[in-house]
């Protein structure tokens, strides 16, 4: 299949409304978009090319003390994990 165009996005959301609005595939964290799959307003494919995903991994060094912005990433990439 031949497709004309492209579309850019800034971010995952704007990705996962595109494909709510019908222009195409989205390729996000199942996570992401766990209730869209529930309710039947998106629908899974090529599921037999999507590796499962164990869950983020983060690289920092070892400093004791931490921006807050930093530790603010850490304690929602935790929270994320948890749901």
């Amino acid at each position: 299949m031949r497709v004309e165009g492209r579309l850019v996005f800034n971010n995952s959301d704007q990705v996962v409304q595109a494909a709510l609005d019908g222009f195409g595939l989205a390729c996000v964290p199942e996570s992401m978009v766990k209730e869209l799959l529930k309710g039947k307003r998106l629908r899974r494919v090529l599921a037999d090319w999507c590796p499962p995903f164990p869950g983020f991994h983060l690289y920092y060094p070892s400093r004791r003390q931490h921006s807050p912005a930093f530790a603010l990433l850490v304690a929602t990439l935790r929270e994320r994990a948890r749901r």
